[in-house]
């Protein structure tokens, strides 16, 4: 065994530090239940090949911040995990910091990079470095592969290490790397990790499945869990509904004047699918809004891969009028598989689809995708007003503005000029012969609206009418409800507005501030199968209050 000496790769501090760091903050939630999980795999399933693919901002690396925290032998972990859910299980005390780990986060580069050969050699020349200051009685050569040297401990002195690789596919995003660089890289780890001797177990995270790069036998000893392939881990990456109470609770414990409500949350974060069926949202987003104390969109773009456009911008006709069932809550037949978008040739719609799921842009679930949340609902908007090559889209994200400036001063023939425009378009989705049809309509022609309001369409039994309320994100601002109805009359819609009373969804409770300051406005809008033509009607059901 090594001496417990630290290095860059070997037993290095970093994980242990990250996770100390991350498990003393307000919002933090333990998911130690999983070594458990994995030690029964390794155990006794003989399973030692393990590979976590999740979307970006999922929790990957603070999960393997916490398998290196615990098992590495050169630090003293009983302060962080003698508190947590781990310490209550047989296998805390007996595999608490008693491993070798050989920890290497892929994402790092060395200074400068601006080759593959650079970048491997980095990895290669640090952990010979790390095994000769550790294993100085034996004499090992910073000549040798890793491997050699792995092989050469073993066979003196039968140690064996876990290795934790973080963002095994980080080198695929890199303008340099080539098909014949992913081709070596690959055979790099099948050298390194498969049928060796000196591996105990391998815990290994990325975005990618590695069955894309995977050739013939190359890594094929991994066991790949997704978060929409596999039920096995699902809930130890991204937040439970149950964990998300916890941290609320803590939330308006510890902060004044809190801004966020529970519900807010749920549609601003939550919605990704699990194979399993459970729902988990996003946890680098909740951690951030509580910790802000402000709902936002922190699936800020920081490259193509979280770009939506870059996934259709090849294929616009064949996605087109999927985007707007999408964006209208609807949900997408699919055959998801798990293929990635590195490459970003991407020729089938199921292709397109699986590498949005993969990358967290679209969730998956019984045989179709959907948009999970708000947030990436705002993802979707931004590329709908900014691409003009999505077509009537485009227009129609943009004629948006125009809209709800008409609807708030009243100007019913600019509205339904605008409606007259969307609906004279090609696309059979804009034809109003489903629910879902409509609420299509409904989202892009008011697209512009959602930087003002939370939009939200009330779920109605019935067919062909579909109803929305617009809640403006000021006080003072006007709010709107609106419905939508084919061959009847935009009068007809105004009295059922008004009928079911959604007005009070304005107001506050008796005795209260009302929760809303601006004009409430009912907006009835009709379309005639017969004639082709829109009729649009508002009228204002309470006027503005100027003593809130």
């Amino acid at each position: 065994m090594g001496d417990g000496s630290m290095g860059m790769f070997l037993n290095s501090i970093v994980p242990f530090e990250s996770y100390k760091d991350i498990a003393r903050t307000r919002f933090f939630v333990d998911k130690t239940p999983m070594i458990d999980e994995i030690l029964s795999s390794v155990i006794l399933d003989g399973q030692k090949y393990l590979c976590f693919t999740r979307p970006r901002r999922f929790g990957k690396s603070v999960m393997a911040n916490m398998i290196g925290a615990f098992f590495e032998r050169s630090v003293e972990g009983k302060d962080v995990f003698g508190s947590l859910k781990i310490a209550d299980s047989d296998n805390y005390q007996n595999h608490l910091n008693r491993h070798d780990i050989i920890y290497i986060d892929f994402s790092r580069m060395p200074r400068n990079c601006n080759s593959y050969e650079y970048y491997i050699s980095r990895i290669q020349d640090g952990i010979n470095k790390d095994l000769q200051e550790a294993f100085p009685e034996l004499s090992l050569s910073d000549e040798w592969a890793v491997w050699d040297n792995l092989q050469f401990i073993f066979e003196k002195l039968k140690a064996r290490f876990i290795f934790v690789i973080d963002e095994w596919d980080a080198i695929f995003h890199k303008d340099f790397i080539t098909e014949a660089h992913r081709k070596k890289y690959t055979e790099f780890l099948r050298n390194l990790l498969k049928e060796q001797g000196y591996v105990e177990f391998v815990y290994m995270t990325g975005v990618l499945p590695i069955a894309k790069y995977s050739d013939g036998s190359e890594l094929n000893m991994f066991q790949e869990y997704s978060i929409a392939t596999r039920v096995k881990f699902c809930e130890y990456f991204g937040f439970l509904d149950s964990e998300v109470d916890d941290l609320y609770g803590r939330y308006l414990k510890t902060v004044r004047n809190p801004q966020i409500s529970r519900d807010d949350l749920r549609s601003w974060y939550d919605g990704y699918y699990t194979k399993g069926g459970e729902r988990v949202y996003n946890p680098r987003s909740v951690i951030c809004a509580l910790t802000d104390n402000e709902l936002a969109n922190y699936w800020t773009s920081s490259g193509t891969y979280d770009s939506v456009f870059s996934y259709i911008k090849d294929n616009i006709s064949k996605v087109q009028d999927d985007i707007t069932v999408l964006y209208a809550g609807g949900r997408v037949p699919s055959d998801i598989q798990e293929y990635a978008a590195s490459s970003m040739r991407l020729e089938t719609k199921d292709e397109i689809y699986s590498s949005m799921v993969v990358y967290g842009l679209l969730t998956y679930k019984d045989g179709a995708v959907s948009i999970p949340n708000r947030e990436l609902m705002d993802s979707f908007s931004v590329m709908m007003k900014r691409e003009r090559s999505l077509g009537y889209i485009y227009n129609l994200a943009n004629a948006s503005r125009k809209m709800l400036s008409a609807t708030l001063s009243g100007d019913t023939e600019t509205m339904a000029d605008i409606l007259k425009l969307a609906h004279d378009t090609e696309s059979p989705v804009l034809s109003y012969n489903s629910e879902i049809e409509l609420a299509a309509v409904v989202n892009l022609v008011y697209l512009a609206a959602r930087d003002r309001y939370r939009v939200e369409r009330e779920d109605k039994a019935g067919e062909g009418y579909v109803d929305f309320i617009f809640y403006p994100e000021r006080r003072s601002e006007d709010g709107i409800i609106l419905e939508l109805k084919v061959d009847d009359t935009a009068e007809h819609a105004i009295r059922q507005i008004k009928e079911r009373n959604y007005a009070l969804r304005f107001t506050g409770k008796l005795g209260e501030k009302p929760k809303y300051t601006g004009r409430i406005l009912a907006v009835g809008i009709s379309y005639s199968r017969k004639t082709k033509e829109h009729f649009c009607k508002v009228e204002v059901l309470s006027p503005v209050d100027n003593n809130p």
